[in-house]
């Protein structure tokens, strides 16, 4: 029989150090989980990702007090800031541009995030990013 799905716990924890600070503790102590575990479990599955890259995790929640997590690759827009070396986006994305990316840098931006995205071909996927770049002032070269 399978387990009662109380709730899912939406998080974004940097790869490979997760801990029981915020926003990790008081998240998963609310639901009563063990946060030392989860942890322990996270840290394992992303330590070949690169350290501090902010990766969305979706946790779910079973009545007896268990878990399991899926891991999501790591959000285009800070992809996007990697890979045209800024700190963050434009203010005013239409008028100031802060950046640029090659279709090749998005290209390989896709490859990354090919589970996660709904696009069923690469041209399509690239118009995905290629949006989500010029909405925070990056132009696509």
């Amino acid at each position: 029989m399978a387990k009662e799905l109380v709730t899912q716990v939406k998080l974004q924890v940097p790869a490979g150090s997760a801990n029981p600070a915020p926003p990790v503790g008081p998240a998963l102590g609310q639901h009563g989980l063990n946060i030392q575990d989860f942890c322990k479990q996270f840290n394992d599955r992303t330590k070949d990702t690169e350290k501090g890259l902010a990766l969305p995790v979706v946790i779910n929640v079973y009545q007896d007090r268990t878990f399991d997590f899926i891991v999501k690759s790591t959000p285009a827009a800070i992809l996007l800031k990697k890979a045209a070396g800024i700190e963050k986006g434009s203010p005013t994305p239409q008028s100031k541009k802060v950046g640029k990316v090659t279709i090749k840098q998005i290209e390989e931006i896709v490859k990354q995030k090919e589970g996660d995205l709904n696009a069923g071909e690469m041209a399509q996927a690239v118009k995905i990013i290629s949006g989500t770049a010029r909405s925070m002032g990056i132009e696509v070269e």
